[in-house]
């Protein structure tokens, strides 16, 4: 009898000091370890780039590519009438360790007048959940960007900012000729 007793309690206090150590130790996320490699948190590096980026590139080689072309400004086309202009560029987003996920979201704010100010978001899906670096190609049109603007670019991964870039839109800006013409029509 006294045995069946000694067990029973002996349980009892294994449990309670299971119980007060998950309540003391601070939580274990073994996911975040995983997604953030050795420092336990996902980072991105996030380059723009408007030159070519050749075929066949090994994935160090391309992100030496992209920092050897980053561009810190984007020139807008040039090709179309001036309201129907855009941005082209490539982004390579290199992340630390593989995503693990099944997208990843890219956010456009305008800083040019302090607070950001949102534009759009762009939602990245992943084909292989191990892949690191990606490549995209991104298009800005007008008139949801304007030129001569200050813009961050920032990588979103499970509503955790990883990663962004600044960088400068140049464009040609509408021009106004500071004259206005009445016709008899408009002022009837």
């Amino acid at each position: 009898m006294k045995r069946k007793q000694l067990l029973r309690r002996g349980a009892l206090v294994c449990a309670f000091a299971a119980i007060a150590a998950a309540i003391a130790l601070p939580s274990f996320d073994a996911g975040a370890q995983r997604r953030g490699g050795r420092g336990g948190r996902l980072r991105a590096q996030v380059i723009l780039t408007q030159a070519r980026i050749p075929g066949g590139l090994t994935e160090r080689s391309l992100i030496g590519f992209a920092r050897g072309h980053g561009a810190r400004i984007l020139n807008e086309s040039t090709d179309a009438p001036l309201a129907q202009r855009k941005w082209l560029a490539n982004m390579i987003v290199a992340f630390n360790a593989p995503v693990n996920d099944l997208e990843y979201h890219v956010l456009f704010y305008d800083i040019e007048d302090g607070p950001r100010r949102f534009i759009v978001d762009m939602n990245i899906f992943v084909n292989d959940r191990s892949q690191r670096t990606f490549v995209q190609p991104i298009r800005m049109p007008r008139p949801t960007f304007r030129p001569n603007r200050r813009t961050e670019l920032v990588v979103v991964v499970s509503h955790q900012e990883v990663g962004g870039v600044q960088f400068n839109i140049a464009g040609e800006e509408v021009r106004r000729t500071g004259r206005v013409d009445f016709s008899d029509d408009d002022t009837h």
